[in-house]
């Protein structure tokens, strides 16, 4: 194993908990490969000298890290970390959940949490090209990949357009079998744009998540192959679980 520099330093008044901060900092340095998959970590002393903090701040991110399966605890072996591998989103001229995780889960849906009418907020009505405060349909869903949950997103829709949408929602459990119901048979990415932050109460609760985790954030306009917005979303992926692959929209 090499011993390399700590990608990021440990900020104590961030708001962020140190223990999530040096989860996180592990979290990376296996990604990178310092820490090696099926592989032992080092002592805890070892992370503790490595990262700055007492021991029990390091035992508390082995912890979480156990629980969210990253890492494996064997009593009188030591920690080591697990074999996974994270399912790989494809984001591209046609973005669809079902079909990008084709091949690498054998159950794969959209659940329907919430459905509401509200008025379209300013940012709503520029990406859906609608006058400010014209009825919205904002749908809550959650994919699961395998029985577990991989995407957390939120919609809006016209109102007057997509009238009944939560319903095909709710039977379909797809975006794409839904807008088939009005007359929508392709449609296609026109932007996204990328970020990523530590996921907020709901999504850790509706990913399953621990405190401090991170998302990886995408802002969305999906349109008619005539241009014209349709569909509007922000989808949270939890970092842990789900990689971004981009393509040439």
């Amino acid at each position: 194993m090499v011993n390399r520099p700590v990608a990021k330093s440990i900020e104590r008044r961030s708001g962020v908990s140190l223990w999530r901060q040096i989860a996180d900092q592990i979290l990376h340095s296996i990604a990178i490969g310092d820490f090696v998959e099926n592989a032992a970590l080092p002592p805890e002393m070892a992370l503790a000298d490595r990262y700055g903090v007492n021991r029990h701040t390091v035992r508390a991110a082995i912890a979480a890290l156990v629980q969210e399966g990253v890492l494996r605890a064997e009593q009188g072996r030591g920690t080591f970390v697990l074999s996974r591998k994270r399912l790989s989103y494809p984001i591209g001229a046609r973005t669809r959940f079902s079909a990008g995780l084709q091949g690498q889960a054998s159950e794969r849906r959209s659940v329907l949490l919430e459905a509401i009418v509200e008025p379209a907020s300013r940012r709503v009505a520029d990406a859906l090209k609608l006058a400010r405060g014209a009825d919205v349909i904002r749908l809550e869903a959650r994919g699961e990949a395998d029985g577990q949950s991989v995407s957390r997103a939120t919609s809006w829709f016209e109102a007057r357009r997509f009238a009944g949408i939560d319903a095909a929602m709710a039977e379909t459990g797809s975006i794409t079998a839904s807008l088939e119901r009005f007359g929508v048979s392709d449609y296609l990415r026109q932007s996204t744009v990328l970020s990523a932050r530590h996921a907020d109460a709901a999504d850790l609760a509706d990913l399953d998540l621990q405190p401090g985790a991170i998302v990886l954030v995408t802002v969305a306009v999906n349109v008619t192959p005539d241009g014209q917005p349709i569909q509007f979303a922000e989808t949270r992926f939890p970092a842990e679980r789900v990689e971004l692959k981009l393509s040439a929209l």
